[in-house]
């Protein structure tokens, strides 16, 4: 499915914020293992999710899907067992690095099989780990598709993260708790921290010290789980494309509430503000143990900023867009230390390059990152352009935005995958004024 973005377009109003998609996944699985019914309001009924719901379904959990987007965690009769057929996580890297995590812990045999581009994200990183607490796994390299043998994993396991991944840390812990095994994991960079989070929620003893300035998350073994109603706040991910897209419009306010402001997220807000955005947090709230608000947007004139450093696991999803709002700002804008967008569901880098030499936007490729000259005010591009989307919803949306301040029509192709994160893009910046077509 390719999408033209239309000219002559607003972008003003108020939206709520769809679900977090990392948040809707790990509640599936921390739900299923508690076995008990737990309602789940908010939940992002994308693709990833699904996916996720779809291989905890063939696992022997009863998940089920009720009128105004409400999810049921029934009690299931077998608890989770070993599936019949391999467990299809689509596109969902999350999906899969948790799940492996889990199903490990519970020393269920399975193999793990994904789509075309999850085929191609290597998996290394959570299968090194999961080895060395004992679980016994075959793949090709790291890659799809992995078998999961039966196997007991290890007590006590401590494990220092060689980088920075939320995704690796929340491996383990599902492990760990899957298993009943004790686990401490050592993060020199915090990471977000959802999971903690939320098997706190859930009454797991775990506990967070720093030492060294470094984390130290450690999860007893044993935990004795207690089911409790959860409510998933908006993706602040997802709205990143909103806010960026006001600030560059010619919107006169946008209110998007219902966003999640967990600390470990929130980097994106305060890159912005360092860029001269004008965003005012209002209603600050708590939900299931995560910090919620709503947000309120004015157009304002960016200026260029350096990225580096600790920020970036922080801000790793919000870079596409990030470079859209760079395209749009006065000065210089410096992205480094972001190698690891070059392994997400598409090299990030090069195809953030891509779409900025087809808008004109002068821009220098570096090995871990990017350097943009911006330039205020709209993009004045001879015609029409097309723009690749490398089948990556999250460059698919940033360049469909950066069409808010175009002359030209901007059409990016095969825009499929924007439905597995933010499957209300299109109708929610329809009804702030910005058409895009079909």
């Amino acid at each position: 499915m390719n999408l033209t973005s239309t000219l002559e377009s607003s972008f003003s109003g108020s939206v709520r914020c769809p679900g977090d998609k990392s948040i809707s996944q790990r509640v599936l699985m921390v739900g299923s293992l508690i076995n008990e019914p737990i309602k789940i309001e908010g939940f992002l009924e994308g693709e990833d999710p699904l996916s996720t719901m779809r291989a905890l379904n063939q696992m022997g959990a009863d998940i089920a899907i009720h009128p105004n987007n409400i999810f049921q965690i029934k009690k299931s009769l077998t608890g989770l067992k070993e599936p019949n057929d391999p467990l299809d996580l689509g596109n969902s890297g999350t999906g899969l690095r948790l799940m492996l995590g889990m199903t490990a812990g519970l020393g269920i045999k399975t193999t793990f099989i994904g789509d075309s581009s999850l085929s191609q994200r290597p998996m290394k990183r959570v299968l090194n780990p999961l080895k060395a607490m004992g679980a016994d796994i075959t793949s090709d390299d790291g890659m799809l598709p992995i078998e999961l043998n039966s196997s007991v994993l290890d007590d006590d396991f401590i494990y220092e993260l060689p980088v920075a991944s939320a995704q690796v840390k929340s491996c383990i812990l599902l492990a760990g708790l899957a298993a009943q095994k004790a686990v401490t994991i050592i993060e020199p960079i915090q990471t977000r921290d959802h999971t903690e989070r939320m098997l706190k929620h859930f009454g797991a003893n775990i506990t967070i010290d720093q030492k060294d300035s470094k984390n130290i998350i450690s999860l007893k073994g044993k935990a004795s789980l207690k089911a409790k109603d959860y409510q998933v706040v908006g993706d602040i991910s997802s709205a990143a494309f909103l806010i960026v897209g006001a600030l560059i419009s010619k919107s006169k306010k946008l209110e998007v509430c219902g966003v999640g402001m967990n600390p470990s997220r929130i980097g994106i807000l305060s890159v912005l503000k360092d860029m001269g955005a004008q965003i005012e947090i209002k209603n600050a709230r708590e939900a299931s143990g995560e910090p919620i608000a709503d947000l309120v947007v004015l157009p304002s004139k960016l200026s260029g900023v350096t990225l580096e450093g600790a920020i970036i696991p922080n801000i790793i999803d919000e870079i596409p867009i990030l470079s859209i709002a760079a395209a749009f700002a006065e000065g210089e804008t410096i992205i480094r230390d972001a190698a690891e967008l070059r392994v997400k569901e598409s090299d990030r880098l090069s195809a953030i390059s891509n779409g900025l030499a087809k808008l004109g936007v002068v821009h220098e490729n570096l090995d871990d990152g990017i350097k943009i000259h911006g330039n205020l005010g709209l993009l004045d591009i001879p015609g029409p352009v097309q723009i690749d989307s490398f089948h990556d919803h999250r460059i698919a949306m940033s360049f469909l935005i950066a069409g808010l301040n175009c002359n030209q029509p901007i059409t990016v192709l095969e825009c499929d995958n924007i439905f597995t994160s933010f499957p209300t893009f299109l109708e929610l910046t329809a009804s702030l004024g910005y058409k895009i077509e079909k």
